[in-house]
């Protein structure tokens, strides 16, 4: 399965908006690791949650 999302994107978690915009920071077979600003680094498994691009103009 292919993902939407790769290194250095800015995201969110729909299902915890309150951990704020992360930064990607890898993507390893269906796990990114995202820095996130209020909660630190998480490891996402995307077959369960699908995170958010957003653009950080």
């Amino acid at each position: 399965m292919q993902y939407d999302i790769e290194p250095g994107n800015f995201v969110v978690n729909p299902t915890k908006l309150s951990w704020g915009v992360g930064q990607v920071q890898s993507v390893i077979k269906n796990k990114a690791t995202v820095n996130f600003p209020n909660v630190g680094k998480q490891v996402i498994n995307l077959d369960n949650i699908s995170l958010e691009k957003v653009n950080n103009e």
